[in-house]
């Protein structure tokens, strides 16, 4: 051991400037740890979205975002899941056998979901990608067939889709409206853009 004094402020201004230093390196590491993790652009990109549908009455309808796509949860009243079976000789593709959006194979029915009261779609037009309006009343309206039972109006180039987002013959959008991937967690809580637990 050497007997040379210590010069405590020497060893003060040390200990700082290594403490600044650590605190430093801290600020600097922490930017660049963080660019490990997904970006808030990332996870908009492709995160599953998860929603409570408690407060969903019957006729209503909610959006969220998914993917940067407005997805439509719609709770249809029985007198609107009715209205599916009134329309089939009237549509395109009643089936969705069209593959321009792949359909689960959960939606492959006249309701075109999971469970029959439950519609979860992306509310974009197959034609040119306008969002469709709700018109859900039925009967005689402007831009819409005496008959109309209900359903959704694109009002860009007049297509429209019954309450199960299946277009109508004779309109611009060659497709029905795409069924994205979705399952529930609970009776009121839904996962859209995952259908399988991880």
């Amino acid at each position: 051991m050497s007997d040379t004094p210590v010069d405590s402020s020497k060893r003060t201004w040390l200990v700082a400037t290594g403490a600044a230093g650590a605190v430093g390196a801290g600020f600097v590491a922490v930017p660049f740890v963080s660019t490990f993790q997904p970006s808030e652009k990332a996870k908009a990109a492709g995160a599953a979205v998860e929603v409570d549908i408690s407060s969903l009455l019957p006729g209503e309808k909610m959006t969220v975002e998914w993917r940067g796509k407005p997805v439509w949860i719609m709770k249809r009243t029985p007198e609107q899941l009715e209205s599916l079976k009134k329309t089939e000789n009237q549509l395109a593709d009643p089936n969705s056998d069209r593959k321009a959006f792949p359909i689960p194979e959960y939606a492959k029915n006249q309701h075109r979901s999971i469970k029959p009261e439950i519609f979860v779609g992306v509310g974009i037009c197959s034609h040119l990608g306008c969002s469709p309006s709700d018109k859900f009343q039925p009967g005689a309206q402007p831009s819409l067939p005496d008959d109309w039972t209900g359903g959704f109006l694109c009002p860009c180039h007049g297509s429209t889709f019954d309450l199960a987002g299946r277009v109508f013959k004779n309109k611009p959008a060659p497709d029905n409206l795409e069924v994205p991937p979705h399952m529930y967690l609970s009776d009121t809580k839904l996962l859209v853009g995952e259908d399988k637990k991880a």
